[in-house]
């Protein structure tokens, strides 16, 4: 079979996917080792038994609904490359909202920050790039969740971050300028709603009880025992979860509460400091 010929087999099979033709080609890239131009300049030639092979494993993945990063083991997220796998979520473009307002609320290179829940370190790891005297912590509660995390701090010569694990504050003794996180936040009903999306990712890393707010009203109560005066909380939340996740601020004696909307337009980020 030629490439060209796959690809057309391939991309009716993707049909129901937004962009058959860019997800078959991306397989096909890394499948064969080489980039999409090459294979858009060299569709005439026959794909040998054993990438053949291969192929029909990744398009089996895939048309059962597993994410392409999982299935290329790598997900972009701000300007890096980053490795996932089914122990950490894969990285949105909307996380980014939460690195953007961190940095806007950072007024000297010299700052403490605390990642909770950092998955495959997205959060850490793109804030380590910023600017390399940032002092970093990173932890989660999957010790193989920090594996990776690590590993691409390495992979990406980001030197400036501590991962390790902690249940939250469990294993934290230390106070921060600024403590991000986005935690679980999917209710159980909403999980119901979107299992057929989420399937492949970690249930604990979306799951929270009380509609979805039981770990976001823990990180806001106990936040402010390991924040300096006038340090900053920001939290990832659902996106109807704007007024209560606010109520929860002000429950907690927060200030400067102010909420974010994503690139989509939700509200997705609230912040708040400590007096």
């Amino acid at each position: 079979m030629k490439i060209y010929q796959w690809l057309k087999q391939t991309i009716k099979k993707f049909s129901h996917f937004e962009h058959p033709q860019y997800e078959a080609e991306i397989l096909l890239s890394y499948a064969l080792k080489r980039s999409r131009s090459w294979i858009i300049a060299f569709d005439r030639i026959e794909l040998n038994e054993f990438n053949q092979k291969i192929l029909k494993n990744l398009v089996h993945r895939r048309s059962r609904g597993e994410p392409m990063a999982y299935i290329l083991g790598k997900k972009d997220f701000w300007s890096l490359s980053l490795r996932v796998s089914p122990d950490t979520l894969i990285p949105r473009p909307d996380t980014e909202i939460l690195v953007e307002q961190v940095l806007s609320k950072i007024d000297n290179n010299q700052m403490h920050i605390l990642d909770l829940g950092t998955g495959c370190g997205a959060i850490a790891l793109a804030l380590a790039s910023v600017c390399s005297s940032f002092k970093i912590m990173a932890v989660d509660n999957s010790k193989k969740a920090i594996k990776i995390a690590k590993t691409n701090a390495l992979e990406l010569q980001l030197n400036n971050i501590t991962f390790f694990y902690s249940n939250w504050f469990s294993h934290i003794h230390n106070k921060f300028n600024i403590i991000v996180s986005n935690p679980p936040y999917i209710s159980l009903k909403e999980m119901k709603i979107f299992k057929k999306n989420l399937v492949f990712e970690p249930v604990n890393a979306l799951l929270s009880e009380n509609n979805g707010l039981k770990d976001i009203e823990l990180i806001i109560q106990k936040a402010k025992s390991y924040l300096f005066h006038k340090g900053w909380l920001f939290i990832e939340h659902g996106w109807k979860q704007k007024l209560k996740v606010q109520f929860l601020f002000k429950k907690y004696n927060f200030f400067s509460i102010k909420s974010y909307k994503d690139y989509g337009g939700n509200d997705r980020v609230t912040i708040g400091q400590k007096k």
